[in-house]
């Protein structure tokens, strides 16, 4: 694989594989063949996806991988996870978790719960739930759905299981929230990895998603869609905040990741609960709201 050198470092970093145009027009083929519209993500993360999928195969043309990824469907189901960075940990940003369980929770005692993690990568985030949501005595009153467009990501997810190398970083948010327990509580620990104990699985439903255009059914108090965001422009910010507003009860709870940003336009959908932690609700619309427009792609 081809590098440059930088004038300024001396360190060497990889060149652009790819064009723009040869992009553009490989998303377009993408989207015609297998249905799946990336045409409205965020243009620098994408290209960097792609150009670290060509490194990973050692592609030297757009080409090599315009032929393997129309050609090939299994590689182009694998080839996702390189497209789109998986950011998820367990109890990431533990202040998000101290406020579920000291105050959003507490107002659901009683209650039964709907839970949707949009985007649930590799489910460190949904078993993170699942154990707040035992502390507070409501998981066996929980159904969570957990969805993600990467099919390798949400096997992960189902099997709840992780490598003590990907598991030993997770314990100091864990423990700025469970300042006395073990992470032995929640996993069984074996020789190379750990896996979630089965009654965190009980509740939770795994399901192959597009956020982009398949639809949803049901309404749910709370929706996480953590880091996703940051892959869209403005316009499938927009039409994914739509969603999410149609798929929340009354009064109901969006959080969305550190990195997000939620545009002006999605104010007039969501309001802010508490911006450190990126906590929204949803709005009370009296009379009529021009909700927003999407042209048909």
């Amino acid at each position: 694989m081809k590098e440059s050198v930088s004038i300024f470092s001396g360190e060497a970093k990889p060149l652009e594989l790819i064009t723009d145009e040869e992009m553009s027009a490989l998303m377009v083929a993408i989207k015609n063949r297998y249905g799946l519209d990336f045409t409205n993500y965020e243009k620098a993360s994408l290209k960097r996806g792609v150009n670290r999928l060509m490194m990973k195969h050692r592609m030297d043309s757009s080409l090599d991988l315009w032929g393997r990824i129309l050609k090939d469907h299994d590689f182009f189901m694998s080839a996702i996870d390189d497209l789109l960075v998986n950011l998820t940990e367990l109890f990431r940003n533990p202040d998000v978790w101290i406020k579920l369980r000291d105050e959003i929770l507490e107002r659901f005692k009683g209650e039964s719960l709907k839970i949707w993690h949009a985007g649930c990568s590799t489910g460190e985030e949904v078993y993170t739930m699942a154990i707040v949501l035992e502390e507070k005595g409501l998981l066996g009153r929980t159904k969570i759905a957990a969805s993600d467009l990467s099919t390798k990501a949400l096997k992960k997810a189902r099997d709840g299981e992780y490598s003590l190398e990907v598991i030993k970083p997770y314990l100091t948010p864990f423990l700025k929230f469970f300042p006395d327990r073990k992470l032995e509580d929640y996993f069984e620990f074996h020789d190379r990895h750990a896996a979630i104990k089965s009654h965190y699985k009980r509740n939770v439903t795994f399901e192959r998603h597009n956020l982009v255009h398949d639809p949803v059914t049901g309404e749910y108090d709370i929706i996480f869609c953590r880091n996703v965001m940051i892959y869209f422009d403005e316009q499938l910010k927009l039409k994914v905040l739509n969603l999410f507003y149609k798929s929340l009860k009354p009064n109901g709870y969006l959080i969305i990741g550190y990195y997000d940003i939620m545009p002006d336009s999605g104010k007039l959908l969501f309001q802010v609960e508490d911006i450190r932690t990126r906590v929204y609700r949803k709005k009370e619309v009296k009379g009529s709201i021009q909700k927003p427009k999407f042209e048909k792609r």
